[in-house]
């Protein structure tokens, strides 16, 4: 089976343009910043830059900045000395100086706090790493920089929240991969691949697809983009029995999608967000089905929004990875669903709601929003 880090799948203007992206970049050393939703792909397109340039043969170091601490990501990426905290009993080079004459790609970058920003700053302006507790420099490094962020950085930037003249260092080459729902033409092509892969994994033949399955395939909006795809396909392949998928094979919130919702007698004084409430709770729809495609449509607003998430973290006791299962979304989708809440400024916080716990302690969950 082909990796998918060998080349892009899709046939559609938008690939051909990130192609040329990766072309370009893969002619020099130039910083990169790729952007673009969660799910599309940034790491295979930082992968594709690496494999094709100069640097191919040496190391591509990856690491998420906002899956670590600020405390421990400043050893994660300079290294730190013998003694320099609890837990340091020797020296320890960190992924810069692992990395020389390779590349590191920095995930999530917009998430990386004003203190680390600045440590950054200074390295790629001269290429010293000072590992932690050190009280010179260690040694000069050369690596190329790829970073990657789902954030608008220039909002982070007015917001206070990301550095602009770290923005400028990195934004040399800027490759933007646009959501899946907006190039809809690359849909059956992923869905092919994807099919064909986890067929040929899972030791079956690779299905078809009914007509009208594939149609609303491509309607849906995959909120989730390509990591969304790919698992509904192989979801589709561990399930599929006949060697056909139809559209009951589909899952339930693709094939809810885009479906008028029958109108039901509200109560009396029902709010938008009781009715709403009433269908993520008692009727056990998505929150991807029911509330973000009508928030994107701009039919819900922000108000509504927030108003469906208090009563939730009121039956939560201010959980909001208690929140996700409440809401019928995989636990998976914690992260996603905080991203979000954060980007539409949506966010409600929690700590009001912990004077009453019923669902939380009932379930042992503990909370670190």
């Amino acid at each position: 089976m082909k990796d998918t880090s060998e080349s892009l799948v899709g046939i559609g203007t938008a690939i051909r343009a990130i192609e040329a992206e990766i072309e370009y970049a893969a002619r020099s050393d130039a910083k990169v910043l790729i952007t673009g939703e969660s799910g599309v792909g940034k790491e295979v397109i930082a992968r594709l830059v690496h494999q094709r340039s100069r640097r191919a043969h040496t190391p591509l170091v990856t690491i998420n900045c906002a899956g670590i601490p600020d405390s421990l990501l400043e050893s994660a990426l300079f290294g730190h000395v013998k003694g320099s905290f609890t837990g340091a009993y020797r020296d320890r080079l960190g992924l810069l100086e692992m990395a020389h004459q390779g590349t590191i790609f920095l995930d999530e970058i917009g998430e990386m706090s004003l203190r680390m920003q600045a440590l950054l700053l200074r390295f790629l302006e001269n290429g010293e790493i000072q590992r932690v507790g050190a009280d010179r420099v260690q040694s000069r490094v050369d690596v190329r920089v790829i970073a990657a962020t789902n954030r608008n950085l220039l909002e982070r930037i007015a917001s206070k929240d990301f550095r602009e003249d770290l923005y400028y260092r990195l934004n040399v080459i800027h490759i933007t991969i646009p959501a899946l729902r907006a190039r809809r033409e690359d849909i059956p092509v992923f869905l092919d691949y994807f099919l064909r892969s986890y067929a040929e994994r899972h030791g079956v033949r690779p299905p078809e697809l009914a007509p009208d399955a594939l149609a609303h395939l491509v309607a849906y909006d995959w909120p989730g983009n390509v990591r969304e795809l790919k698992n509904a396909a192989e979801r589709l392949i561990v399930r599929s029995r006949t060697g056909l998928i139809t559209l009951t094979d589909l899952p339930a919130e693709i094939q809810q999608w885009g479906r008028p919702v029958v109108a039901q007698p509200a109560p009396v004084g029902a709010s938008v967000a009781d009715e709403l409430y009433e269908r993520l709770v008692t009727h056990r729809e998505s929150f991807w089905s029911v509330i973000y495609p009508a928030f994107m449509a701009r039919d819900l607003t922000r108000a509504d929004l927030r108003a469906v998430l208090r009563r939730g973290l009121q039956q939560t006791g201010g959980n909001y990875k208690v929140l996700v299962q409440l809401f019928n979304m995989p636990p998976t989708d914690y992260k996603r669903f905080l991203n979000f809440l954060r980007k539409h400024e949506c966010h409600v916080p929690f700590q009001r709601f912990r004077t009453a716990r019923p669902y939380a302690s009932a379930r042992e969950v503990t909370e670190d929003v």
